[in-house]
């Protein structure tokens, strides 16, 4: 018995009206067996789980039930506190005071005050709460949506079957099988725009798990740069601290990556800090980039 699974499961439970055993079995990536064990022990510890049947049947908790403050230590429910104030900078609508009042009750022995604070809005706070609560009624809902998708090659209406809403390095994505490509995609919300619920209804099909469980984007090639140490700083922030190899006078990093663009636009924030040695056509594609901008700003 895993107490983060049954914590999970608590949590989904007392943010939904009701569930059901094959949508938590898919959530958790276990059987339906094993939830509806998981169902047994969430009753045996006096919480009332309550199992309809029928069409309209699934899995919920009593109305009005607070969780006995001994189902939570002091430091499980401080990181339950965090991570759902987290999630409440992206909702349209705040549900941490009611899931608050469920979860500790009024004798709780505990300091709800942060320690940890989580902000996972952005600068476009308001058009990215109503993207996810869309796509949320999208993914319940089984139905596509379309949008307009702006990418180095210009924009795009788009047509996708949306599984999971993701927050991955630094940006939240929508995960789901674009219906023109004819595969999985990811798409970063705020690149999208004119989102549109359809009416258009689609079987949930099977996901690879590598491409669930994927750490980055696909690396197309290296690219090796010559930095001043001056901006070492920079470098730890971004790559980490054994990310260069230090020379007399200067730092050399060997970066993966997967869009050219996206790389010289951050290499020219580095202004005459950074270098390209390799490899040599990109050494001379950025050279051709730096002389156009020079030609730009002198008029000829």
């Amino acid at each position: 018995m895993k107490l983060d699974r049954l914590i999970g499961i608590l949590t989904i439970l007392l943010q939904n009206d009701k569930s059901t055993a094959p949508e938590l079995a898919k959530r958790f990536e276990v059987s339906r067996r094993t939830i509806l064990r998981d169902i047994d022990n969430l009753c045996n510890a006096g919480i009332p789980v309550v199992t309809t049947r029928g069409g309209d049947g699934g899995i919920s908790i009593m109305d009005g039930y607070k969780i006995n403050k001994n189902v939570l230590t002091a430091a499980e429910l401080q990181n339950l506190v965090a991570a759902l104030k987290g999630i409440d900078t992206v909702l349209p609508q705040s549900n941490f005071k009611s899931l608050m009042e469920k979860l500790a009750p009024s004798d709780a022995a505990i300091s709800l005050t942060d320690s940890i604070v989580i902000d996972l809005s952005s600068h476009y706070r308001y058009g990215l709460t109503e993207k996810i609560s869309l796509l949320k009624t999208a993914i319940a809902e089984h139905k596509a949506v379309s949008f307009d998708y702006y990418y180095p090659k210009g924009e795009m209406r788009r047509e996708v079957e949306p599984y999971f809403i993701e927050f991955k390095w630094s940006a939240w994505y929508v995960f789901g099988f674009c219906r023109l490509r004819q595969d999985f995609r990811r798409f970063k919300l705020n690149r999208l725009w004119n989102l549109t619920l359809t009416d258009s209804k689609f079987a949930p099909r099977t996901v690879p798990p590598e491409q669930v469980n994927a750490e980055c984007f696909p690396y197309e090639s290296k690219m090796l740069i010559k930095f001043d140490k001056a901006v070492k700083y920079r470098l730890i922030d971004c790559y980490g601290l054994n990310c260069y190899e230090e020379t007399d006078d200067a730092l050399l990093v060997t970066l993966d990556y997967s869009d050219k663009e996206y790389m010289f636009g951050l290499l020219l924030g580095f202004g005459e800090q950074a270098e390209v040695l390799e490899p040599k056509e990109i050494r001379e594609e950025f050279t051709r980039m730096i002389k156009n901008i020079f030609s730009l700003y002198h008029g000829t």
